[in-house]
């Protein structure tokens, strides 16, 4: 199966940068993972929070495939335990889904049309982060439910 993470703008810290290629790198070992990064909007101080929302939503509908199935990073997503999170991947993989599309939204979050297109929607913590920062906190949950799934020794409980 095909990992897809689309995210806005690129990644600025060189700490979340290293994180997110280490853990990349390691979760390659078991699915292909492609990275789509929606370049910063150039006029974004003369612009509404929804004014950008709508401009990032054009570009990420473009990337968009038809048959992959959406995955919205949301704080009002449900959360899941790594274990529950680790279960959900393997049944996407039991029905036969060709491709996850996780969705990291800018500063402003996702407009209403990225948000209707999600067929899941998943909340990393309560807690609000940097959309930067979720970046690196993705990474490394999908690494931790593969080894989870391949009973690998990463994950303790």
């Amino acid at each position: 199966m095909q990992f897809t993470v689309i995210l806005i703008g690129k990644t600025s810290t060189s700490y979340v940068q290293e994180g997110v290629e280490l853990f990349s790198d390691r979760f390659r070992h078991y699915h292909p993972l492609k990275f789509i990064t929606i370049p910063d909007l150039k006029d974004r101080k003369s612009m509404t929070s929804a004014q950008i929302k709508n401009k990032e939503a054009e570009t990420i509908l473009q990337h968009l495939p038809k048959s992959a199935l959406i995955i919205l990073l949301d704080e009002k997503g449900k959360e899941y335990r790594s274990l529950d999170f680790a279960a959900f991947i393997q049944k996407q993989l039991n029905t036969g889904c060709k491709e996850l599309v996780f969705i990291i939204g800018g500063a402003y979050g996702v407009d209403e049309s990225i948000d209707r297109k999600a067929n899941f929607k998943i909340s990393l913590s309560q807690m609000t982060f940097t959309h930067q920062f979720i970046r690196l906190m993705l990474t490394e949950q999908l690494y931790r439910a593969m080894t989870i799934l391949k009973n690998e020794p990463y994950h303790n409980e």
